[in-house]
């Protein structure tokens, strides 16, 4: 069929047909675009010619996730991972880097192949930790413990550099005017003079303690705030052997499974051998001259500085660059492979010994064909037992009765959330599957699901015991935060009212000291005062003097319970003598603060013009979530 349909994709009704379909997209407005755009690829992110799938998608997603796990010392889930927004900000960022890459290639912007192996091979994390030079081994060892290959690493440093150089050349011809600077300068070195007094609390007067009826009003008030959600309460039915001894194997069994997959169990050909690396073609060929002339790798290596990659009994399949392989496989022993284009430059082998490959015995497998059988014995008991409950269940038995027929076991979970937090927001350590709380979030209260296959041999029932709708909680049971709560609040209020009172009556002509002196309040004054002097007297005095004009009035608060009322009298231009390197400073920062501001509006910009998005329900089915992200449910704990 292949055959025959490579033979008419050449053929002139072929073509014919692809005219046809160029006309009706013409005259139908490409009105089958989107049923034509739903046979290709689905990718996660993309950009022009640029894309992340699923594949790769999920591989990022693995490491961020193994990498948060180190940092929290527990395991995490992908619900954990991406909370708060962090998944679609993730994909905005993906999508906005690809878009930028994929219009700067377009552009012309493109790294050379020998800059980016030049980094790569002075990269410290790739130098082999005894002779302290690049190693290509310790490359490829250091890449396969995170997933990535020498192609993906190569590409991501070529965006790097892609990246780089172009915020290096913006950079190098932004200038900001002086006077940006120097409005900064005089905003740090000027000097003020003002008076000002405090009203605290104790003017103001403090709440009383609060009614119940004040209490149910605030309640209200704050209802979004308090409101405790849905919570449930589940039996599990798991169908796995839990802590039941695994079942004595046969010797018979064992070795018929064994010759069963002697061929599979083989072990494979293995080879040592050397192999060299150098950026270019020429010094490969006289690195290979040298080794079939007789010289050792180690004096071959020393001559061209460069480091040699010993490989001990090797098999096929350990060998990640393809080419390499073919050229090391193909030699016989003691033979020197001619140079081999590879990911990282130049590879010439030299074999130094063959280990043939040799049929396995059983005393070389016998654990691992243990293991095998004891999981599949694991699989059929529980399937075994998953048919004799749907057989129960339809002979009209009850959950629990079929259960204690059929030697599975019941796990009672407690009321949880539906984003899976205890009620009180608590988490639960291990975390339950997704799948399990979706199951439980899609039945009634007392309705129990069909049984629900996980993959990997695992599955379960759940039976909803009990549903408690959201709802505020008693009063009694936050008497104590809510009466705190609200008594800070009308602590301010009163705060609040008595220094605009005090205010009004300076800003309708009494005079300041005469206001203050009503309440016995002291006047406090300062002169010369900088930003940095006037931190002493707080952050209320700071943002009241330098905000305000020339005779101007200000009230600001000061601390949670402390307002200061004040007066700017007289405004001080710092010495030009000192403003002017000051100045200089601060447009240089600002330069960089404007550079980086312009870098992201730049990358926006080419985001856009690659057409960069991103699919968030894709992204999500592929870590095994809903494709639609759940309703966050607000905390339930008093307002501030």
């Amino acid at each position: 069929m292949l055959t025959a349909f490579r033979s008419f994709a050449k053929s002139k009704w072929a073509i014919g047909l692809l005219v046809l379909l160029a006309l009706g997209l013409l005259v139908t407005g490409g009105a089958q675009t989107d049923v034509l755009g739903s046979l290709g690829p689905k990718h996660v992110v993309s950009a022009g010619d640029r894309n992340l799938g699923p594949v790769e998608f999920r591989g990022e997603l693995d490491r961020f996730r193994e990498q948060a796990q180190e940092q929290s010392g527990r395991a995490l889930t992908f619900e954990e991972l991406i909370a708060d927004g962090g998944l679609r900000q993730y994909l905005e960022q993906k999508a906005q880097q690809l878009g930028f890459v994929n219009w700067a290639w377009k552009a012309g912007i493109r790294p050379g192949n020998e800059l980016v192996l030049r980094q790569i091979r002075q990269t410290p994390r790739f130098f082999d930790s005894v002779t302290g030079q690049f190693s290509e081994q310790e490359y490829r060892s250091v890449l396969a413990e995170i997933n990535v290959t020498p192609e993906m690493a190569e590409a991501q440093m070529r965006d790097q550099y892609t990246t780089q150089h172009y915020g290096a050349a913006l950079g190098a011809g932004l200038r900001l005017p002086r006077i940006y600077g120097a409005l900064l300068a005089n905003q740090a070195l000027e000097t003020r003079d003002g008076r000002w007094f405090s009203v605290t609390q104790a003017m103001a007067g403090t709440a009383p303690a609060p009614t119940d009826a004040q209490l149910t009003a605030f309640m209200s008030q704050n209802a979004a705030q308090l409101r405790l959600p849905e919570s449930r309460a589940a039996s599990v039915v798991l169908f796995d052997d839990g802590a039941t001894p695994a079942a004595e194997l046969t010797d018979a069994r064992i070795e018929e499974r064994f010759n069963f997959r002697r061929d599979a169990l083989s072990l494979p050909e293995r080879r040592s051998f050397v192999t060299l690396t150098t950026p270019d073609r020429a010094a490969a060929d006289r690195i290979a001259a040298a080794l079939r002339a007789g010289q050792s790798p180690a004096d071959v290596a020393r001559a061209n500085s460069i480091q040699p990659a010993e490989y001990a009994a090797t098999p096929r399949s350990a060998l990640g660059d393809p080419a390499v392989a073919a050229a090391v496989f193909g030699l016989a022993e003691n033979e020197v492979s001619a140079p081999v284009q590879a990911g990282v430059g130049f590879v010439v082998a030299r074999l130094t010994a063959i280990q043939a490959g040799r049929p396995a015995t059983l005393a070389d497998v016998r654990e691992q064909v243990i293991q095998e059988l004891r999981a599949e014995d694991s699989r059929a008991a529980v399937y075994r037992r998953v048919e004799a409950y749907e057989k129960a269940r339809q002979e009209g038995k009850t959950l629990d009765v079929a259960v204690g027929e059929i030697g599975a076991r019941i796990i009672r979970i407690p009321a949880i959330r539906e984003d899976g937090k205890l009620r009180n927001g608590q988490d639960i350590n291990p975390p339950l599957p997704p799948q399990l709380i979706r199951t439980m979030w899609s039945l009634g209260q007392g309705a129990e699901s069909e049984v629900v296959d996980m993959g990997q041999g695992q599955y379960f029932v759940v039976r909803v015991d009990e549903v408690t709708p959201a709802s505020l909680p008693p009063l009694e049971g936050i008497r104590a935060p809510l009466a705190q709560q609200w008594t800070l609040r009308e602590n301010a209020r009163l705060l609040s009212t008595r220094a605009n009172a005090l205010a009004a009556r300076i800003r309708g002509g009494e005079d300041l000291a005469a206001v203050a002196a009503s309440v016995n309040a002291p006047v406090q004054t300062g002169t010369s005062l900088s930003r940095q002097t006037a931190e002493q007297y707080g952050q209320g005095v700071i943002m009241g003097v330098f905000s305000s004009g020339r005779g101007e009035l200000f009230t600001r608060q000061d601390t949670a319970d402390s307002f200061v009322i004040g007066r700017t009298d007289l405004i001080r231009a710092p010495s030009a003598v000192l403003a002017a390197p000051m100045a200089e400073q601060f447009r240089q920062r600002m330069t960089g603060d404007n550079v980086t501001a312009i870098g992201e509006a730049a990358i926006r910009a080419a985001a856009e013009r690659s057409k960069a998005r991103y699919d968030e329900a894709i992204a999500r089915t592929n870590l095994g979530l809903p494709a639609e992200a759940p309703a966050t449910t607000a905390p339930a704990t008093p307002p501030a």
